[in-house]
């Protein structure tokens, strides 16, 4: 496993190294890998858009879930998931042939983890749920993941908590809508729906780290999606710098430091080549 985190680390120096800089702002890069060579608290708020990368499509692009199969987004309401046993017999075959098993962390991924070791690196406030971060190698305790995650099942009645892979396969021996083998109530991914609140220490710990950084990168998000975006904006408001690095325009772009628009792949290991690993 060490080999695996050493070759991670070597990806981003040579990927900077080869950056095509055609479509980027190559002062204004340069400019944000000093900021990042100079802060000492990173706060990542991570969207769709650097999973786009690793093969997971996002929920509203070209190829997006909703895009394809506007049906779908029933089964991400809570309400119409509890009470209609069809679109959750739906939700388990989605499940099951979801990206995120198949997919491998990237160099954007990788990029973050080497932030980490290099000492900057406060925390990562995800939106994502496919835990690409964590396979990557980021410390799983710097992680926050604030719409959850698909590894993981949860009982609506009882909370329990059961490894995905255990749950579908159950689905692949003929359970359509498994229940809950300790009370019967019915299973959903440990994924926040619409009509769901927010699990809150993940929360207060997302506040908790957007007020504590120097430096704030929304990543691949639209900054769209409340309340995750509002970190952007706290973060600002208590004194830190913030750079956008997405590919379509923000609501927050004319308050940030820097805007990027390019390859999370390209921009993030440029950000932290040359960077001391201290970890």
């Amino acid at each position: 496993m060490s080999n695996a985190h050493d070759a991670a680390d070597a990806a981003p120096a040579a990927t900077a190294a080869g950056l095509a800089t055609d479509d980027l702002d190559e002062d204004l890069l340069t400019e944000v890998a000093a900021w990042v060579r100079g802060a000492s608290s990173v706060v990542a708020l991570t969207g769709a858009g650097i999973s786009t990368e690793s093969g997971i499509p996002d929920f509203r692009g070209p190829q997006g879930l909703w895009t394809r199969d506007p049906s779908a987004q029933r089964m991400f309401d809570l309400n119409t998931y509890i009470t209609d046993r069809e679109v959750r017999i739906g939700a388990w075959r989605r499940r099951r042939d979801h990206p995120a098993w198949r997919a491998a962390p990237n160099a954007g991924h990788r990029a973050l983890v080497t932030l980490e070791r290099a000492g900057r690196l406060r925390a990562i406030v995800t939106q994502n749920i496919d835990g690409l971060h964590q396979r990557a190698g980021s410390d799983p305790g710097r992680v926050l993941e604030i719409h959850g995650t698909i590894h993981q099942i949860e009982c609506l009645s009882c909370a329990d908590r059961t490894p995905t892979a255990d749950i579908i396969a159950r689905v692949d021996a003929g359970e359509m809508d498994p229940p809950c083998r300790l009370c019967g109530g019915i299973l959903k991914t440990a994924t926040i729906s619409f009509g769901q609140a927010l699990d809150p220490d993940v929360l207060a710990a997302s506040v908790a780290a957007a007020r504590s950084a120097d430096l704030f990168l929304a990543v691949g998000t639209s900054l769209t999606v409340q309340p995750a975006a509002s970190l952007a904006g706290l973060a600002v408001e208590t004194g830190a710098r913030l750079v956008v690095i997405n590919a379509e325009p923000t609501p927050y772009d004319l308050l940030a430091d820097g805007v990027l628009r390019s390859s999370i792949g390209r921009v993030l290991p440029a950000l932290v080549s040359g960077l001391p690993r201290t970890a």
